[in-house]
């Protein structure tokens, strides 16, 4: 009996251990293989999405990358220009200041007015002096041609005393042979011999007076020259006194915007003291761009130029020429990498970027813009 009841129960415990027991691997492999694939297809399509938006990422990096190689661009760049530092050249007092501040003029314009009155009278007594000097060789030049007569003269009267020195002469001897043959007197010879004498005196007279009438048109020449000399100094003082006088009015050199304007009417102008600024209207950009930005950079080159006061717009450009140097090179203290330490620094060199036409909003220096240019 006890044998029964031990064999009997044996089902029953092997039942409740059976239960206790987990399902087989290979059960348990297959249901995950089936969630596998069912989640698969539940997320499929977004699998789908997400591998061709990787895909358009992709391929929109390597265009960017394909059209931001072809430019190089920089924001350390600014308008620049040529300005002009307006100066009085001539002291005087300010009579008038006919601009105001930031006005746009043109070339040629009055933009200061310094009394003139000591300058005009400066630029008549040249004048008269120039008129003197004028005079005084006009006067020299009638002397030299009256001289020039009286040499003439004078070389007559040599010419009459050589005569006169010959018919003497030839008396003189014609008598003494009358006389040496008893034919006629030796009174009469003394007398011609004397008159001889005094005819040989008077050519002598006769040509030291063509001499001396001839030596006062070299004296009367060089007294010409001496105010040829003072004619031209007057010359060079007449046009001193009139590059003062138009030193007095003050005009604009070139076309462009008056800036610290510091003349005022009333006021008094000294040599060299700057009365005001003055923009031209040519400006053109200044773009420092690495050293490593310009292996392909190039003059001609299109420029596309964005002004940071006037957003939204762009203007058209292109590359004028690049510096021969870094900027750090032309600077008041280069750097001097020979002695120390050494970090290198990249280097930016200035490039000069010109309109292609002059834009129409206002401009001025130090204005920052952000130049692209265009390299391949």
């Amino acid at each position: 009996m006890d044998q029964r009841v031990e064999h009997e129960r044996r089902p029953d415990s092997e039942r409740l251990d059976t239960s206790k027991l987990q399902a087989p691997p290979s059960f348990e492999k297959t249901r995950n293989k089936r969630s596998w694939r069912q989640t698969f297809r539940r997320r499929r399509l977004f699998a789908l999405l997400l591998a061709l938006g990787g895909l358009i990422g992709a391929a929109l990096l390597v265009a960017w990358w394909l059209h931001a190689r072809n430019y190089e661009s920089t924001d350390d760049a600014f308008i620049d220009s040529r300005t002009v530092q307006i100066s009085a050249q001539v002291a005087g007092a300010i009579v008038d200041v006919p601009v105001t501040d930031n006005q746009l003029v043109d070339a040629g314009s009055e933009l200061v007015h310094i009394d003139d009155r000591d300058y005009v009278a400066q630029r008549d007594q040249a004048q008269a002096q120039v008129k003197q000097a004028q005079a005084s060789i006009e006067n020299l030049t009638s002397q030299i041609a009256a001289q020039q007569a009286k040499v003439d003269q004078a070389n007559k009267q040599v010419a009459q005393a050589q005569a006169a020195l010959t018919f003497a002469r030839q008396q003189a001897e014609r008598y003494q042979q009358l006389a040496s043959r008893g034919s006629g007197t030796v009174e009469q010879a003394q007398q011609y011999a004397s008159s001889l004498q005094q005819s040989d005196a008077g050519l002598a007279a006769a040509q030291a007076n063509a001499t001396a009438t001839e030596k006062q048109i070299a004296v009367l020449q060089a007294q010409r020259d001496l105010y040829f000399g003072q004619l031209a100094q007057a010359h060079a003082t007449l046009e001193q006194a009139q590059a003062n006088l138009a030193r007095t009015i003050i005009t604009a050199p070139v076309a462009g915007r008056v800036t610290k304007l510091t003349a005022a009417k009333g006021g008094y102008a000294a040599v060299g003291q700057t009365l005001m600024m003055f923009v031209p209207r040519d400006v053109w950009v200044t773009a420092n761009f690495k050293e490593t930005q310009l292996s392909l950079m190039r003059p001609g080159q299109p420029v596309n130029i964005a002004i940071d006061a006037y957003p939204g717009r762009t203007f058209a450009g292109h590359v004028d020429s690049v510096q021969s140097g870094s900027g750090t090179a032309f600077s008041l203290l280069p750097a001097e990498n020979a002695t120390g330490n050494y970090v290198k620094i990249v280097q930016r060199v200035p490039v000069k970027i010109v309109f292609d036409k002059p834009p129409d909003v206002l401009l001025g220096p130090g204005m920052s813009v952000v130049p692209t240019v265009k390299v391949r």
